[in-house]
């Protein structure tokens, strides 16, 4: 389904950008979409989340895999190759999975690095041993995202995740989720 808050806003950074196969607007499981709107729901006024990316289609998946890895620098194994295998689907794929950061006064904010930042100051306890508002502003994130029952990836601050195979293992639980696909009705 497509989120709809007024707290949320949808930044398409994808479709934006010219990506190929990249959704419009934000597409994530109708309880994910119920669960991140309870996030927003809970913020203190003039705070709100701003989606980079929710549900990602296997073509857009396989688009961004080959663009990362046209860069000889990148090394090997920092994404997972993409797998059409319906059994272990990529969280995106199962639209389990959103990017995001907050926002304030309908800034997104960028907490010590910008979305799909290739650097180990991207993961999520990066700036645990750096006071400051980078640091509380990805712990606050992280504490209202949680707190709805989402998980993090460590490798990504903005990467949460409910019902896919990490959120699984993580919590214990049977995973939600697997593929999704999107309707053209």
């Amino acid at each position: 389904m497509a989120v709809d808050h007024h707290r949320i806003a949808c930044l398409e950074n994808y479709r934006l950008a010219g990506w190929e196969h990249a959704n419009q607007g934000c597409l994530l499981r109708a309880r994910v979409a119920d669960l991140l709107g309870r996030v927003a729901d809970g913020l203190p006024d003039r705070w709100g989340l701003a989606v980079f990316d929710g549900f990602r289609p296997f073509a857009l998946q396989v688009e961004l895999y080959e663009a990362a890895y046209a860069d000889p620098d990148l090394p090997p194994g920092f994404f997972a190759e993409p797998d059409n295998n319906l059994t272990t689907p990529s969280p995106h794929l199962t639209g389990g999975s959103v990017d995001l950061t907050l926002s304030l006064d309908g800034i997104p904010l960028e907490p010590g690095t910008g979305f799909d930042d290739l650097t180990s100051k991207a993961h999520a306890a990066a700036l645990e041993t750096e006071p400051g508002v980078d640091r509380d502003i990805r712990r606050f994130l992280y504490h209202a995202m949680v707190a709805q029952g989402f998980v993090i990836f460590a490798g990504e601050w903005w990467h949460f995740e409910y019902g896919t195979r990490r959120w699984g293992a993580i919590t214990g639980q049977s995973p939600c989720y697997g593929p999704a696909a999107v309707s053209e009705d």
